[in-house]
């Protein structure tokens, strides 16, 4: 039984605080006010645009550039404005007057990745980064918030993040799913076997997943150098015609690398589902510039957006994505039964582990790594949970032939 319950909750604000979330908020509606106005079609609803995914692949882009706003809350807001165009379009189908939807009152859209629950405060992402205001609780015990948002019966869905210009205060609209006992499930199905895609990102290699898959990243450097090529014979010139080229160009080579970035994202997710995979795992690209020094600025815009694109895309498939921890991904020897790391094991774009003599591309050693390292992490998790039983429910890695997993190696096709 899905039962969903509310809990209203007014938040402390420091005037920093309060300043990062008006700030959020502004951008917030211009993103959604934007996704309306390019939704909307005052002629006939039949060119009205509807469908999210159409939309979100024509404008993420170009909001997640021009403002400070998280990728999730970009998401939220386009799709809150595709909601609203959609519920007028079935006004107009019934003959009532409508409008293009516009967005005024300060509210955000949070969800699991945007916002962070404690006992006593809120994590929430910010343009001035996660800000963390505490509660306002009634002294009479329980509150709504504690039966519900901090109950182990229910589980936190969304919250909308209000604020009240009469009273001058900020509020949270949490919504929970409280969890029966009709919803319960057995011990082998409370953690369920999960197999993982991991995907390593890198100069050579675009990316490479440890299905053994690569996404060569040749073409993408080809044309970056063309268009690169381009705008220097053009500026050169300094001419009114030149500039005007110029800008043509540059709006061609955007809409050109944003085309590319998701058909890439749109076979990695194939790629998992094909191969059966619940979980994409991607390094956390944090401080990739000190990490990858050799990488251009377009490699490292492309990382960046094709995880994001990969982040939004595969939970419509029904696949989760996550993050790991970078550190020595590369230098790891990925064989389950040595696990040696050390520099030496990598040379460019060859892997050979200096102990057990696996060689094998270095991308894909990375790869599978990544995919090993989020293995691990899932069952030191489930042993440490108190409702995990033996926690051992299997996190098998998809790789080119079989499954790894983070306890035994099995032969695949390339060890």
């Amino acid at each position: 039984m899905d039962v969903r319950r509310t809990a209203v909750v007014k938040l402390a604000v420091s005037d920093e605080q309060r300043d990062a979330l008006h700030r959020t908020a502004d951008q917030y509606l211009d993103c959604a006010n934007r996704t309306a106005d390019y939704c909307w079609s005052s002629t006939s609803y039949t060119e009205c645009k509807t469908n999210k995914r159409q939309v979100r692949d024509a404008l993420y882009s170009e909001l997640r550039e021009e403002t400070d706003l998280q990728a999730q809350l970009v998401q939220a807001a386009i799709k809150r404005a595709v909601e609203a165009v959609k519920a007028c379009v079935e006004r107009w189908k019934k003959g009532q007057r409508v409008s293009c939807p516009t967005f005024t009152a300060e509210t955000l859209d949070y969800d699991t990745r945007s916002a962070t629950f404690y006992r006593n405060k809120v994590s929430l992402a910010t343009v001035e980064g996660r800000v963390e205001p505490s509660f306002v609780l009634p002294a009479d015990s329980p509150t709504p918030y504690e039966r519900y948002v901090l109950s182990e019966d229910h589980e936190f869905r969304e919250s909308t993040l209000r604020y009240d210009t009469a009273t001058d205060e900020f509020y949270l609209n949490i919504s929970t799913r409280r969890i029966d006992s009709d919803d319960e499930v057995s011990e082998d199905t409370e953690h369920p076997d999960q197999t993982v895609l991991g995907i390593d990102l890198g100069v050579n290699s675009l990316a490479v997943a440890s299905t053994g898959t690569f996404w060569q990243g040749d073409d993408y450097d080809h044309w970056c150098r063309e268009f690169e090529k381009r705008r220097g014979e053009m500026q050169q010139r300094g001419t009114q015609a030149a500039h005007n080229a110029l800008l043509r160009l540059g709006k061609r080579e955007e809409a050109w690398r944003k085309q590319y970035i998701h058909i890439v994202a749109n076979e990695i997710v194939s790629e998992a589902v094909e191969n059966g995979c619940d979980v994409i795992v991607f390094e956390d690209l944090t401080d990739i510039r000190k990490r990858l020094p050799q990488a251009k600025w377009h490699h490292i815009w492309a990382f960046r957006r094709l995880s994001e694109y990969v982040d939004y895309k595969a939970p419509e498939q029904g696949v989760s994505v996550e993050q790991v921890e970078p550190n020595h991904t590369s230098q790891r020897c990925s064989r389950t039964d040595c696990g040696f790391t050390h520099d030496d094991n990598r040379h460019g774009e060859h892997f050979e582990c200096q102990k057990c003599g696996y060689e094998v591309n270095a991308d894909y050693n990375g790869a599978k790594n990544i995919g090993l390292r989020y293995a691990r992490k899932r069952k030191h998790r489930l042993r440490s949970s108190p409702k995990s039983g033996s926690g051992d429910a299997p996190v098998d890695v998809r790789v080119n032939g079989g499954t790894l997993n983070g306890e035994s190696h099995r032969p695949i096709a390339g060890d």
